[in-house]
């Protein structure tokens, strides 16, 4: 069966007879298999897509299909679907069931998307190589010595090695966007509201978003377009309208760009990448628009707010596994403080205990005026001096990542380097704003690259079309 690259191509193959959605989801699992190695999915749901693939072919046949229909996605393994396990990929929630569907997953289901399976990511979302999963590392698509990036680092190779059509991940500080760049596939990071949390294991609350991985900017439009709006369950969900994303591609001549002298001038930023994001620039000036330097004096200031506050929030809820309530307890226990001490230093791993100490640690008394609360004064200028950008210029501009993916088990001595892959991400989910990566980029060592773009609060509609624009040329 041909590779598909759109859920376009596959509807139209679906109309004119070559293809059935069953022998589509039979498909894809056979590639799964194949693939195994790369232990990019923790659960393949085979019998129930293969099922509900017949039940969306009579659907077709009698045309009252949904807008999904034939679109096989898997979802990252801390989103909530009912009836089925639910580990964020960590061993305190080791035999866990879901006991109801996230808001996201409901609504792709009442458009007939065909979920395939449940995919590997860093446990509880904390990572930037999906090296921190309780099952096992994901190994890259195009080099298995490689990291395919994380959080979201199954869902970014389910769809770059050609899985499953679309995969749904989480953004914290840009686990979404950086495995997309690894991996060369379009990571889409929504507004902070835009889309319902309800349903996603919270890692911060005040941070993380839900978002798409596909091959295309209209397939990501489409999926934001089902996906985004109001939900009674969650009240930071936005109340605003939800535009027909995918309809609305077309993007207006002339935009206004902002690129960060320091980003450009990072000495972690790799030659190539950074000789790409200059002829980048000089082909969007040359096709009409503005692209102007800007100064952003807080480059080196981003990465300790942002671990200061999301593990500050990562403290209080993961607090909810304590070996009581579900998940794993302790067989050591003897009384209550030892089944709390012992099922939590059992079931989580190293870097989830290192942040978990380090969040409860900031907001510890005699400490959180020093940090938490000074930490969040320094988000409300990032905020503003971000927001003041935006009154200016329409997009921000900047690599995703500053190299292309790297060694499994790179040697370190000091964990907190790891932080340093988020540099160009976190900006996005401090601010709340929207932001994309688009893989347009290919190194000399073989390995895709993405730059990213960032626009204002609930300006997903214009982003996505310039995106699209971007992409088609």
């Amino acid at each position: 069966m041909k590779t598909y690259r759109s859920l376009v191509a596959v509807q139209e193959d679906l109309k004119n007879g070559s293809l059935s959605c069953h022998s589509l989801t039979q498909a894809y699992l056979n590639r799964i298999a194949e693939k195994k190695y790369l232990n990019a999915f923790l659960e393949v749901f085979e019998a129930e897509a293969l099922s509900r693939a017949k039940t969306i072919d009579k659907k077709l046949q009698s045309g009252t299909a949904g807008r999904l229909a034939g679109m096989v996605i898997g979802i990252k393994d801390n989103i909530c679907y009912k009836g089925h396990a639910l580990s964020a990929s960590s061993k305190i929630l080791d035999g866990f069931e879901s006991l109801f569907s996230a808001t996201v997953v409901e609504r792709i289901l009442a458009e007939d998307a065909i979920i395939i399976g449940r995919t590997n990511c860093d446990e509880f979302a904390m990572g930037s190589s999906n090296e921190n999963s309780a099952y096992g590392n994901v190994l890259h698509h195009i080099d298995s010595t490689k990291v395919p990036g994380g959080s979201s680092g199954g869902s970014a190779v389910a769809v770059a090695a050609d899985l499953c059509l679309a995969t749904l991940g989480s953004d914290t500080g840009g686990s979404i966007r950086q495995p997309a760049s690894f991996c060369g596939v379009v990571g889409y990071k929504p507004t902070y509201g835009r889309v319902s949390r309800w349903g996603l294991i919270a890692y911060a609350s005040s941070f993380d978003q839900i978002g798409p991985f596909t091959h295309n900017v209209q397939d990501a439009a489409l999926l934001m377009e089902v996906m985004a709006g109001a939900d009674a369950q969650d009240s930071t969900a936005s109340q605003k309208e939800v535009p027909t994303y995918s309809k609305l591609l077309k993007h207006k001549k002339g935009v206004k760009i902002a690129y960060i002298k320091d980003c450009m001038e990072s000495p972690g930023l790799d030659p190539e990448i950074k000789k790409h994001i200059e002829e980048k620039i000089d082909q969007l000036r040359a096709e009409g628009h503005t692209v102007d330097p800007i100064d952003f004096p807080y480059l080196d200031h981003m990465v300790p707010v942002y671990y200061i506050l999301t593990t500050a929030e990562a403290s209080s809820n993961l607090a909810r596994f304590d070996g009581v309530h579900y998940g794993h307890r302790s067989l050591l226990a003897t009384d209550i403080p030892s089944t709390y001490t012992k099922s939590r230093s059992e079931g989580f791993g190293d870097e989830v205990k290192r942040r978990i100490m380090l969040g409860t640690f900031v907001l510890s008394s005699g400490y959180y005026d020093a940090y938490y609360n000074k930490g969040q004064k320094v988000r409300r200028i990032l905020q503003d001096k971000t927001n003041n950008i935006f009154k200016s210029y329409d997009f921000i501009l900047s690599p995703t990542t500053p190299h292309t993916a790297f060694e499994i088990d790179r040697e370190t001595a000091d964990p907190t380097i790891m932080y340093l892959e988020d540099i160009f991400t976190v900006q996005a989910n401090i601010v709340g704003c929207c932001a994309v990566s688009l893989p347009t980029g290919r190194h000399s060592n073989g390995l895709p690259f993405g730059i990213q773009l960032m626009g204002p609060n609930f300006n997903d509609k214009e982003l996505l079309a310039f995106s699209h624009q971007i992409m088609n040329k």
